[in-house]
């Protein structure tokens, strides 16, 4: 069985060597102007990216360069000068989704590797051979794709790479083409400045809270037409398929807008928030490996160095004991569970009851086994760290040291602060001291959460 690339989201050069450290074959970032990776990405400086790139190639590793905005006529007149510089600098592939600019691409700078992004919903193997037909050298396969359809496509089309996302953030929109937060924000997703309006924290309300005179409705809104809307999705359910409250017409409250009301509505199924949980197919990679999937991919443009770090070590062990004929280990779940989530789903890759696509009970980050506490950023001869903490953590916790040599469980026992003892590493912002931990550098340091707390 042949190891799939493991593939890592970079925002800077911090991340990218993290990625690389922990077990990534290749990193993914973008250009905020022509990309969907507007938000915390320090590539938008061209000098770093030209070390981010020189680097990766000094170690052997890939970079891939994301280009996948759909552009409106503005961008068009800047894209082939800006992009000139970038080519220079030779990244391993520019992910695209724009057939205008993927041509023009063709044209311009025929040697550079063109991979489709999932922007370009690619679900079937017609359109896998016409993309490869115009020179595209990998696809990156739509996320509403079974297993089942991966393999078929995998037979029909046996001579061009294949990238399949296992892990990260799920839109609720059709491979990532939402329209929310341009709506709400007037920040449009597909020009890279999606402010994730899709996971704000919403209360719902009845109509009839607005008689108060409490709410202020949104402007242009007509409870008529709605109802009407309403009735209309319903007609031809008799009594039975109809839920009581089904035609009636709701309002949404966003917390950061109070008083801000915005309709939804109720069909016989229910009310649907619109909060994916995160996709996790660490379990899947054994298959997708047997299919012949060339890349396995991680989400997380935004995310930290602990998501990094965490995600590539699990994920690589992953497909090294696939590749080695191993069964799944389990443990890997757990240490997945200590990720900032919102809950946890395969997506589409393996049938759910309709209960799985959607994190009802909670709209907002659970960290859950374990919790990010600190960084490594100085080891001294006598084997004491210095670290920059990030969460609270005390004497007598069991922490874990995340290191790209391997990890290790201890129970602290000794701690300082400026010279003097103390008990507890309060939080954010302060640094403190541990022993025993030559050979340690830049490691990452996760509080294991007692199982009490947990619950």
């Amino acid at each position: 069985m042949k190891a799939p690339e493991l593939l890592l989201p970079a925002g800077g050069l911090e991340r990218m060597r993290t990625a690389f450290d922990y077990g990534a074959d290749a990193v993914y970032a973008g250009t905020p102007r022509y990309s969907l990776r507007a938000r915390n990405n320090e590539f938008a400086h061209l000098p770093v990216l030209e070390q981010g790139i020189t680097e990766a190639h000094a170690r052997g590793k890939k970079f891939f360069l994301a280009s996948n905005i759909l552009p409106h006529n503005a961008k068009l007149k800047t894209y082939l000068a800006d992009m000139k510089p970038i080519i220079a600098m030779q990244p391993d592939a520019l992910i695209m989704a724009d057939p205008g600019l993927i041509m023009k691409v063709r044209e311009k700078w025929p040697e550079i590797p063109i991979h489709l992004s999932v922007q370009a919903n690619t679900t079937n193997a017609w359109g896998v051979q016409f993309w490869q037909s115009i020179g595209i050298e990998r696809i990156i396969l739509s996320r509403e794709l079974s297993i089942n359809e991966i393999a078929e496509i995998r037979q029909q089309c046996p001579d061009i790479e294949l990238e399949v996302f296992v892990h990260g953030a799920l839109c609720i929109a059709y491979s990532g083409r939402c329209l929310l937060s341009g709506y709400f924000n007037h920040r449009d997703p597909n020009q890279g400045t999606c402010t994730n309006a899709c996971r704000w924290d919403y209360k719902v309300h009845n109509t009839a809270d607005s008689d108060s005179g409490d709410a202020q409705l949104l402007p242009g809104f007509d409870f008529n037409q709605a109802k009407s809307l309403a009735d209309n999705a319903l007609y031809g359910l008799n009594d039975q398929q109809r839920h009581p409250l089904a035609n009636k017409v709701y309002l949404i409250e966003e917390a950061n807008r109070p008083g801000d009301m915005m309709p939804i509505m109720e069909d016989e199924h229910g009310t649907y928030i619109m909060n994916s949980k995160d996709l996790r197919a660490v379990e899947q990679v054994a298959k997708l490996a047997e299919i012949g999937v060339d890349s396995l991919k991680v989400e997380g443009r935004t995310k930290s160095v602990y998501y990094v770090a965490r995600a590539a070590q699990v994920y690589r062990r992953a497909i090294d004991d696939a590749v080695a004929g191993k069964p799944f280990d389990y443990s890997l779940l757990a240490e997945l569970e200590g990720l900032a989530n919102r809950g946890y789903t395969t997506g589409f890759l393996e049938r759910h009851q309709t209960q799985e696509y959607q994190n009802y009970l909670s709209g907002h980050s659970l960290s859950k086994q374990s919790q990010y506490v600190g960084k490594v950023t100085a080891v001294d001869s006598e084997g004491w760290a210095t670290i920059e903490v990030k969460n609270k953590f005390s004497l007598g916790d069991q922490l874990e040291i995340i290191h790209p040599g391997g990890n290790q469980i201890i129970r602290l026992e000794a701690m300082t602060r400026k010279g003097y003892p103390v008990e507890v590493a309060s939080g954010n912002g302060i640094e403190v001291k541990i022993p025993q931990m030559l050979g340690k550098d830049n490691a990452l340091i996760a509080r294991i959460i007692p199982q009490a707390e947990a619950n």
